[in-house]
């Protein structure tokens, strides 16, 4: 009866939800290309229905590349927690065979060892316990080692007195389960969870016939982990362990998701011990509220980050797993990333935060009767994990009040998120007493991952209509504006004088004031520094939408502060004056780079993917309009440049010969699948920033220019770099020799106006000039 409730339910069709879900295709394809995971299986669905089951990018990196199957097996990690080791303590409890609130040591007498034997079973489960993170392993310990140094451990606080997140609890959990049940851990969640609720592919331990279809984990010495588990402490203990070694499916996740969901007397925990999950024990720490083996969360809806953290529960794994339950909507989300392979450095919160944000953004379904009652406590911390807070985040804190009865057109894409990972889109549809009637994208479209024109359409979570302004037209119609009251603008900008994305501000600018319209700038870090101005100045005669102002390649200016410039522009310029609110930053300062914000990255377009590629683009790009390729249709674009004439060795040994600072340079071959050169071998160089301090852009971008036309004047057509360069002049100079360093210090005597310009428009801290060419470090002549 209750494996066929379940598999019927998993199987069932999309029901609720969007039918289209674009936004989370982009938001996982966006962190693969930033190198976040190297692949996801998601499921979305509620106690009946799967809306989505989908998986994306690799299983395996190599030596021969696995893609990523809906049915991938991955080592959980601390989902074993709760899957498994909270469930067969409740389920014991159930049966009255252990009580929450008795000493641990009555089912374990040697636990009461070195001051242990007032914890009680409750504090273990809700990490209240006083014991420490984890065990201090040596590399000859056994599992008799690992239980030997658990019975030794001492409380490092008293039981009871703070929420201190501990592996230890539920090694000692998995000890009790085996001691109460009479059989061990494994063997009773196999025959009271796994088996009931058909969750074929979990368990501990993987057979033989699920290693095709394990994710690996991370690097040994001897290749990947993979079926075996990657917690230290649970491998010494044979694979079998209260916190950690649980194997499974994204599928059998939904299954028991699924059941928990239905509570009641057939499925794994009665309904009142999932209203008891709900439940804070203890005291909020600094991340968040806890229960029973879970963490509390605010049900998955819009205004969740308002509410208290309850009516929901969710946990996380170290490998890069995650489950979320919503007994208020009866939602669920299952999240599997294996974000330790290949190499050991890969992060899965920003793609936890989006991934939830978009699912709580949909329209939750009506409450359905009897669902559990909900528990008041106090509201959860807002201790997001940013400590910049984006333009989006501060307007959301002051209540939305400067748009307050406006009907709003929005500019966008899906690099405009907030602190907790919430598209603006839908942080502004959802806003009380605001009126989203509109979006307008950019270049790439709103899931920043298109090339070429972009056409009109329509948004799939909320039905909103789409205008492209990098399709028929480049600037916003009169009629798509005479409908609105504010046009608001949050876009995630590179920095950089050629980035589109500049041009599509300024027209909608020019578009505003000319409708009589209020522009509002939501604000965003420049990934180039906002401290940092460098490169020519554009000639007056090359404007272009990709040369749209006379600006330095990198102007040291946040789209905010972007805004106040050509605000200024067309009112000296052409006479228009524009209604401009910026809303700024809080936290930020000039000289951060963008990893020093806390905020997640996003690619702004399909090929700048990571900050590195951000910070080489205002100088790798100087030679694309020339027939080489800079990267793109390969993982590294902008951090790699070749063609099939190159010589990749000797263009190496050059750009090392004018020790650039604070970049490393090396020769490489590769076949890039985008033009030029789709699909023939080019030999070429990769670039590394090693310094970001000492980095200069715009001098890399000179040494490109430079070295390339001395080296193969007949292949590289340096004419060709004029719309990128800006400067006829610099371009000039570098065709005839003139070292890089004197023509930094060439250009930099034309920045006197445009710094002037610049310091009347600026928001931040920091030194209002940008670092002089004599700060900067030398660069041999």
């Amino acid at each position: 009866m209750i494996a066929g409730l379940v598999a019927l339910a998993l199987n069932a069709g999309a029901q609720p939800g969007p039918t289209d879900w674009a936004p989370l295709d982009a938001a996982v394809r966006g962190q693969m290309a930033a190198g976040a995971v190297p692949g996801a299986v998601v499921i979305v669905g509620d106690a009946q229905h799967v809306w989505l089951r989908r998986a994306w990018g690799l299983r395996a990196a190599g030596p021969q590349p696995e893609p990523m199957t809906a049915d991938t097996v991955f080592d959980l990690a601390s989902l074993t927690k709760v899957v498994c080791t909270t469930t067969a303590v409740l389920q014991l409890v159930e049966r009255d065979s252990l009580q929450l609130d008795a000493p641990a040591a009555r089912y374990w007498p040697a636990f009461a060892a070195a001051g242990k034997g007032a914890i009680t079973v409750r504090q273990l489960l809700s990490h209240s316990s006083g014991l420490r993170p984890g065990l201090t392993l040596r590399p000859t310990d056994d599992a008799a080692a690992v239980w030997k140094r658990l019975l030794a451990e001492t409380p490092v606080s008293a039981p009871g007195s703070r929420y201190l997140y501990s592996d230890l609890n539920f090694l000692a959990l998995g000890v009790l389960v085996q001691r109460v049940a009479g059989r061990s851990l494994e063997a009773q969640c196999q025959r009271r969870v796994f088996e009931p609720l058909q969750m074929h592919d979990t368990g501990f331990r993987p057979p033989r016939r699920l290693a095709p279809r394990i994710a690996p984990t991370e690097p040994m010495t001897d290749g990947w982990l993979r079926g075996t588990v990657q917690d230290p402490t649970a491998r010494r203990a044979g694979g079998v362990a209260g916190h950690a070694g649980l194997f499974g499916s994204a599928d059998d996740l939904a299954r028991f998701a699924q059941a928990m969901l239905r509570a009641g007397p057939t499925t794994p925990l009665f309904r009142g011990t999932i209203n008891d999950l709900q439940r804070p024990q203890g005291a909020a720490s600094a991340t968040g509220w806890h229960g029973l083996g879970w963490s509390l969360i605010a049900p998955l809806q819009a205004e969740r980050e308002a509410l208290p953290a309850w009516g929901a529960v969710g946990h996380t794994g170290y490998t890069g797993t995650g489950i979320w339950l919503d007994f208020t909507h009866r939602r669920f989300v299952v999240l599997l990333t294996s974000r330790l392979h290949p190499d050991g450095r890969g992060d899965a919160r920003p793609l936890r935060r989006q991934v939830l944000a978009l699912v709580a953004s949909l329209q939750p379904p009506s409450p359905q009767d009897g669902e559990p009652p909900l528990y008041p406590q106090a509201p959860r911390p807002d201790d997001g994990p940013a400590p910049v807070w984006t333009g989006i985040d501060v307007l959301r804190q002051q209540g939305y009040a400067m748009l307050q009865g406006r009907r709003i057109g929005l500019v966008t894409h899906s690099a405009a998120i907030d602190r907790h990972g919430w598209r603006t889109l839908d942080r502004l549809r959802h806003a009380p007493g605001v009126r989203l009637v509109r979006l307008f994208t950019p270049e790439h479209g709103l899931n920043a991952d298109a090339e070429g024109r972009i056409d009109a359409g329509t948004e799939p979570f909320s039905g909103l209509p789409i205008v492209s302004l990098y399709g028929a037209t480049q600037r916003p119609a009169p009629e798509t504006l005479q409908d609105l009251d504010t046009l608001v603008i949050d876009l995630q900008d590179a920095g950089v004088r050629f980035y589109t994305y500049l041009a599509t501000l300024g027209e909608c600018l020019r578009a505003a004031a000319k409708a009589g319209i209020q522009v509002v700038v939501l604000d965003r870090p420049d990934p180039a520094r906002a401290d940092r101005v460098a490169g020519p100045k554009r000639d007056p005669g090359l404007q272009s939408f990709t040369a749209y102002a006379a600006l330095p390649v990198q102007h040291g200016m946040t789209i905010g502060e972007l805004a106040r410039y050509l605000a200024a522009e067309l009112k000296a310029d052409e006479g228009l004056s524009v209604d401009l609110q910026v809303v700024a930053m809080r936290g930020y300062r000039r000289a951060m780079d963008f990893e020093s914000t806390g905020l997640d990255w996003v690619p702004p377009s399909p090929n700048l993917r990571r900050p590195d590629s951000a910070r080489l683009y205002p100088g790798v790009a100087w030679v694309e309009g020339a027939p080489v390729s800079v990267g793109r249709g390969t993982d590294h674009p902008f951090e790699w440049v070749g063609a099939p004439w190159i010589d990749g060795d000797r263009l190496a040994q050059v750009l090392a010969e004018q020790q650039l600072p604070g970049v490393a340079v090396r020769a490489i071959q590769f076949v890039p699948k985008a033009a030029p050169h789709a699909g023939q071998r080019c030999e070429g160089v990769a670039l590394r920033v090693t310094d970001r301090e000492r980095f200069d852009a715009s001098l890399l971008g000179a040494a490109l220019v430079q070295a390339l036309h001395r080296l193969w004047p007949r292949q590289f057509f340096a004419e060709r770099t004029i719309g990128m360069v800006g400067s006829a002049q610099t371009l000039q100079q570098l065709r005839d020799g003139l070292p890089p360093a004197q023509a930094r210090e060439r250009w930099e005597k034309d920045w006197g106006d445009f710094l002037q310009r610049r310091a009347a428009a600026l928001l931040y801290e920091g030194s209002p000039l940008p670092r002089s060419a004599a700060q900067l470090p030398p660069v041999p002549r």
